[in-house]
């Protein structure tokens, strides 16, 4: 027995062929888009509908109100401590950036149809299946845990409200809302308030876009209304010699500022998540978007001259900078006013969040790499209700039980990774354009050089970060970029491309390659935690494809539902 040999069966080896190459041309699949002008593309069945009701104020604020929490009150100060003054050019060279980023999610918004997706649906688009996959489950993470810790914050604000009345002073336990009760060293923490508040916020959003877009506005209006009077009263109060030294300890410090506050913007890609929700997607979403952007930029500029014209840099609080600024100054009524305008903030900012999270899930049940169930939307509310509930239920399991705060030093992964992709797909799918009628393997053999130099772009850009951030030699950074630049050069020398319908990117390849560059450099600033976060989620996400996605997926099915303005809606 001993010498006999084990063959492997022909039958089990030709399976596991059949697997793989099913594998590769599923990953490999795009979803075929109609032009975005094709006004007689409407929707198959009208009860599967998400309404236009959101105008291009409701974007705007929608945008603003996913972008500014409570961080404006409290990032502005801890970040001034470090770069002195020279926080305002801080927010300056983040808002910038973002600017950019934002030109991007524009032209896709503008270009490609208006349905739910955003970053997912323009990965599918430009490139395939599987990377349209992995960039959701990127941002999934990002939101679920995002939506969680906000909730908690959110909760110990309202407490901290409440207990300004002699009735609730030192009345509220901590596991009511502030913290948590914790339980087994910390592992669990139990905290009631902020499910309660994700369960309300969740009925709102299932009532229907109109409701919660209303509820949207008005804590949207307050808080920046608030921020503006906290910087009206508080620029009678600056002293401008408060401003020298502008960058006390260096430029160094007002850069390594700008990787910190960048992070203080994400949230205007969500008003590319309300495409299929919008009045005329086509004109409104870029306008949104970039509109959305630089009212947010306004106001941190206007947060930061205040707070370091008001008080010393060297003598900001950690835990509430602004609030501490006012009391200081003896107008402790604002700092009253900062509170609401937190709970105002945080409001907004998870409001928001639910909402593109469960237009994410509508998006894939609809391409099927999800079960059906997410795709269903409700006949009268024309909601995704069972998405809705899934991501409140998600989100309330952990903001209730466990204290996700110590999770966040691995998150803004999705949004990097989603920034980054977005800029490609910019890229790549003007080459589309140009030589979609020339059927070649010459067309190939350039499509796969472009993809290699935005590779050594994203590459440059980790080790420039890298680079950076561990103080290396001068040299070594320098070598980076000048290789990212020789690549972006390569992608303007060696492709040809072609202006695009609608709202148009400036400066293609340029503008995209310096977002992604950017992008990864910031990935690069990012706990060593967070790096591990992205590989080993990459790896689950494709095991779910193997054994899920990849037999359900119906990228170019015919009940695949796709949903264009009609005449009616563009007249």
């Amino acid at each position: 027995m001993g010498g006999q040999k084990t063959v492997s069966s022909p039958s089990s080896s030709s399976s596991s062929s059949f697997w793989f190459s099913h594998f590769c041309s599923s990953a490999l699949r795009t979803k075929p888009l109609n032009s975005p002008h094709d006004t007689n593309l409407v929707s198959r069945n009208s009860t599967d509908a998400l309404v236009r009701r959101l105008g291009l104020l409701d974007l705007i604020l929608l945008g603003v109100g996913a972008s500014i929490g409570a961080g404006i009150f409290v990032v502005t100060g801890t970040v001034a401590r470090d770069a002195g003054p020279g926080v305002t050019c801080s927010f300056i060279i983040a808002g910038l950036s973002c600017v950019l980023n934002a030109l991007c999610y524009a032209e896709l918004a503008s270009r490609l149809p208006a349905v739910v997706g955003g970053a997912y649906l323009y990965a599918y688009s430009a490139f395939n299946e599987l990377t349209a996959f992995l960039v959701f489950g990127q941002l999934m993470i990002d939101y679920h845990i995002g939506a969680a810790s906000i909730a908690r914050s959110l909760a110990s604000y309202v407490v901290t409200i409440l207990e300004m009345f002699p009735v609730f002073k030192d009345k509220i336990p901590s596991w009511i809302g502030h913290g948590g009760e914790e339980f087994f060293g910390g592992t669990l923490s139990i905290n009631l308030l902020a499910p309660i508040l994700l369960a309300i916020l969740t009925i709102i959003l299932c009532l229907g876009v109109g409701e919660s877009s209303i509820v949207n506005s008005f804590m949207t209006v307050l808080k920046v209304v608030i921020v503006i009077i906290v910087i009206f009263v508080g620029a009678f109060e600056v002293d401008v010699s408060n401003w020298s030294p502008f960058a006390p300890h260096g430029v160094k410090e007002i850069l390594t500022g700008a990787t910190v506050v960048f992070f203080a913007y994400v949230g205007f890609d969500a008003v590319a998540n309300s495409a299929e929700e919008s009045r005329r997607p086509q004109r409104d979403l870029p306008l949104g978007i970039i509109g959305s952007l630089f009212i947010c930029i306004a106001l941190y500029i206007g947060v930061c001259l205040v707070l370091t014209g008001m008080v010393p840099y060297y003598r900001l609080g950690e835990d509430a900078p602004l609030a501490e600024a006012f009391t200081s100054k003896g107008l402790k009524y604002v700092s009253v006013l900062i509170s609401v305008g937190a709970v105002a903030g945080l409001t907004t900012t998870l409001l928001v969040g639910l909402y593109v999270q469960s237009r994410l899930y509508l998006g894939l049940g609809r391409d099927g790499l999800l079960p059906s169930l997410f795709s269903k939307v409700h006949p009268t509310r024309h909601t995704p209700i069972h998405s809705q509930v899934w991501v409140g239920i998600v989100a309330g399991i952990l903001g209730g039980l466990l204290n996700v705060h110590v999770l966040s030093h691995i998150l803004s992964v999705g949004a990097l990774t989603g920034y980054s992709v977005v800029s490609a797909c910019v890229v790549t799918l003007r080459w589309k354009d140009k030589t979609a009628s020339q059927v070649s393997s010459g067309w190939t053999s350039a499509w796969r050089e472009g993809i290699l130099c935005l590779i050594i772009v994203a590459s440059c850009g980790f080790a420039a970060g890298l680079f950076y951030r561990f103080s290396a030699s001068f040299i070594f950074l320098v070598v980076a970029v000048v290789i990212a630049i020789l690549a972006i050069a390569a992608l303007c020398c060696r492709q040809a491309y072609t202006a695009t319908p609608g709202f148009s990117c400036p400066g293609v390849p340029i503008v995209p390659a310096v977002c992604i560059f950017f992008n990864i450099f910031l990935f690069a600033q990012l706990h060593h935690e967070a790096w591990v976060r992205f590989v080993v989620l990459s790896i689950i996400m494709i095991g779910i494809y193997a054994f899920y996605g990849q037999y359900h997926a119906k990228a170019s099915s015919d009940e695949t539902v796709i949903y264009q303005r009609t005449p009616a809606e563009e007249t």
